[in-house]
């Protein structure tokens, strides 16, 4: 959905933008394309600089409690240095690169309530405005997507998903934010667990997938966190289900002392997490794309009910508030 409104701060007569992305869909540190359509106002203006932002809707966690906010994560310049002659239309494609930390907002077609927009920003005359703003969706790399899919074979259920403001010490974290997918555990884990969070940390070269365990008390002991790291390549060829199910096993297993209150860097939440992975590549099945039913269950229910269309409105209607708080 493009959100589009005449840039007001530019005056009565001036240019409108029109963002509109590639239906193709984008994974993290992939290639996003568009086009900005321009039309011209009732005189002629000189563009000085066409810019996207990449936005999301963070949540903090601070001393009062949590609030919600608009963080910028990317900016791009796709276009300027021309003059839009009055009633002119005209077109800026534009590719740029994700980065590769970006969320993923949507799981075998399904939103997992992740808002994500891109802002177009028009700068004429030394005046600037946000002039549009459209819902970014962005699926899962392979890797990821096998992890995920290995969690739904062994019986973990989707509960939900945010963007947390913060870094999760020990990591090589590059966004101020990072994403959080809260699972319910599998049967055979659920004596142990609570639930089980998940966060996947993309990089060039692979990807840092970190898990946390909400342990159960015993009779004679009170539950905890625990906390623990894994690295993977984009192109490792595992036995998906039995690697998974190896970290789980480790993780409600951790008695470390990072599963107790270990200090973190700019965030209460997590501690500093434990590098576990051995180096050794399993043998197995190729990741493949193919859906397995137990995995898709994961995807059951996601964001409590909230169709696509009401994910959509989200979209505008906070990024719109957003934009008249910040004028």
């Amino acid at each position: 959905m493009v959100f589009k409104r005449l840039l007001g701060s530019l005056g009565v007569g001036a240019p409108t933008v029109d963002t509109v992305l590639d239906p193709a869909p984008v994974r993290p540190g992939g290639a996003l394309g568009g086009q900005v359509h321009l039309k011209g106002g009732q005189a002629d203006f000189d563009i000085e600089h066409i810019t996207l932002d990449l936005v999301a809707r963070v949540e903090a966690e601070h001393e009062e409690g949590e609030s919600e906010g608009v963080v910028v994560f990317d900016r791009f310049t796709v276009g300027g240095g021309f003059r839009l002659a009055a009633e002119e239309a005209r077109s800026v494609p534009f590719t740029v690169a994700l980065p590769w930390e970006t969320p993923v907002t949507e799981l075998y077609g399904q939103p997992l309530g992740i808002v994500l927009g891109v802002r177009t920003e028009l700068a004429v005359a030394d005046a600037k405005d946000r002039g549009d703003l459209d819902q970014l969706t962005v699926t899962p790399l392979p890797v990821q997507e096998a992890i995920l899919e290995a969690l739904g074979q062994l019986g973990f259920g989707f509960k939900s998903a945010d963007l947390e403001y913060g870094h999760i010490g020990g990591t090589g974290q590059q966004l101020p934010f990072y994403q959080e997918i809260e699972l319910h555990p599998a049967p055979q884990y659920a004596h142990q667990v609570n639930e089980i969070e998940l966060t996947f940390l993309a990089n060039p070269a692979g990807l840092e997938v970190v898990l946390e365990a909400d342990k159960r008390g015993g009779l004679f002991s009170s539950g905890h966190d625990a906390l623990t790291r894994f690295t993977v390549g984009h192109h490792d060829t595992r036995d998906w289900t039995a690697e998974v199910d190896g970290w789980i096993r480790r993780l409600v297993e951790h008695r470390s002392a990072s599963g107790h209150g270990a200090p973190s860097t700019g965030h209460g939440h997590h501690g500093h997490a434990e590098h576990h992975h051995d180096g050794h590549h399993h043998s197995g099945p190729g990741m493949g794309t193919a859906i397995a039913a137990g995995a898709a269950g994961l995807a059951v229910g996601v964001v409590g009910g909230m169709v696509a269309a009401e994910v959509v409105d989200e979209v505008g209607d906070f990024f719109e508030g957003d934009e008249e708080s910040e004028d």
